[in-house]
């Protein structure tokens, strides 16, 4: 009988060590650096499904840098160049995402108006440590949400600078929709994205992208403040090529802001 009893707790054990270990409260689970994407490391390493292991909340892109991403509620969505949302399979693979399992520690309602500024300066007040990652969630109407998204690429590829020329540009009016992304410390630079980082996905799931701007007719936000962060590099030949000494915050500035 003790026996059975000791095989019935290690069989516990090792599951919760190989399926529950990959989701730890208050983690952002990062696949990749910021860098090595702009300077055009596009082929993806690690699969939607096993991404999703890790939380159910995140953004990034697809193998070939096709779309971009918005993790919500753990479906794993992809806004191509046509503006359309799809559900990639679980086998497409991501060169660049973050992730965490959403639990929200501050809950703030906005102002009518609320925009992309005056949201950074909310949260920040509400979540004033900005040396933690901060994940946002944004549920609302908006007045209009300006978005983007990237055509998948061919080898040799370009520096995402490059892409971000050929970008297509959404403009929505009275959208009801999610904004899902990220607040990162100054010091990840070169790994994330400093600051913010937002994308947005419509209520009906027909559109959405990465946030070039917006303003909000009423809403809320949640905040979820990490303090665990875990890297996962690709171990492939082009990561290890890529000279990632280089200051490229310059182009970050232009690919991210570019309106």
């Amino acid at each position: 009988m003790k026996k059975c009893i000791g095989r019935v707790i290690l069989v516990v054990f090792l599951l919760a060590l190989f399926t529950g270990c990959a989701t730890q409260h208050n983690q952002l689970t990062q696949v990749s650096t910021i860098d090595a994407i702009l300077a055009g490391t596009y082929d993806g390493t690690m699969t939607c499904g096993d991404l999703t292991r890790y939380g159910d909340f995140g953004i990034g892109t697809f193998d070939r840098l096709d779309g971009e991403m918005i993790i919500l509620d753990g479906t794993v969505y992809q806004v191509r160049v046509d503006g359309k949302v799809y559900r990639p399979d679980a086998s497409v693979k991501t060169p660049f995402a973050a992730i965490v399992p959403f639990e929200s520690d501050v809950t703030r309602e906005l102002p009518a108006g609320t925009d992309f500024a005056s949201l950074q300066k909310i949260i920040d007040e509400e979540a004033s440590n900005k040396n933690l990652f901060s994940a946002v969630k944004v549920r609302g109407t908006f007045r209009f949400m300006k978005t983007r998204s990237v055509p998948a690429q061919s080898k040799p590829y370009p520096p995402l600078v490059e892409v971000t020329k050929t970008q297509a540009v959404f403009d929505l009016k009275n959208v009801t929709g999610t904004i899902v992304g990220f607040r990162s410390p100054p010091y990840v630079k070169g790994i994330n994205v400093p600051g913010y980082h937002l994308h947005f996905i419509s209520e009906d799931l027909k559109t959405g992208g990465h946030i070039l701007d917006f303003e909000l007719a009423e809403g809320s936000a949640d905040i979820d403040l990490c303090n665990r962060f875990l890297l996962i590099l690709p171990e492939d030949d082009r990561f290890g090529s890529v000279d990632l000494g280089i200051d490229r915050s310059e182009d970050l500035e232009k690919a991210e802001r570019l309106k």
